[in-house]
């Protein structure tokens, strides 16, 4: 299978956390655990998203158009076998999509990144980013620190 950087995903409830990796990675990916599995296959189908699934059944017995199924356990593992299987190029950049509900992230105004941030993280150098989706304020403090390093850890040839 062979797809194009721009790909977009749709994963089920049981990859929750591989969801949020991509997202970091800004792949445009849908999760919601409340859809049902025809659900699933038909919004993905609609949509022209891949369908990332851990569950076997689902995908020989609704026969979704586009499916990676998901056989690592870890997180990590799981991303580098989308990435492998999907033959995913790196991002141009990272932290540019909303991990929690999947918008495209827009800069912060001043008065924004002033009033949301916390004291602290009012000093540290970088871009302020919000959602326009889910109003999350995002900055480059050590959360982003941390999941930069595990992802230089789990794919050097990216970072």
């Amino acid at each position: 299978m062979t797809m194009r950087t721009n790909s977009r995903f749709l994963a089920d409830a049981m990859l929750g956390r591989l969801a949020r990796w991509l997202r970091v990675l800004d792949f445009d990916t849908v999760f919601d655990p409340a859809i049902d599995d025809p659900e699933l296959v038909a919004l993905a189908d609609t949509e022209g998203r891949i369908l990332l699934t851990r569950d076997r059944h689902l995908v020989e017995y609704l026969q979704p158009a586009r499916s990676v199924l998901i056989t690592r356990d870890a997180p990590l593992e799981q991303l580098r076998q989308v990435i492998e299987t999907c033959r995913l190029e790196p991002p141009p950049a990272l932290f540019t999509r909303c991990m929690v509900c999947n918008t495209p992230l827009r800069h912060a105004t001043e008065d924004e990144a002033a009033t949301l941030q916390p004291g602290r993280a009012r000093t540290l150098p970088g871009p302020v980013w919000r959602c326009p989706g889910c109003l999350r304020v995002y900055w480059p403090g050590t959360h982003t620190w941390r999941m930069r390093e595990t992802l230089q850890q789990a794919l050097p040839e990216w970072l």
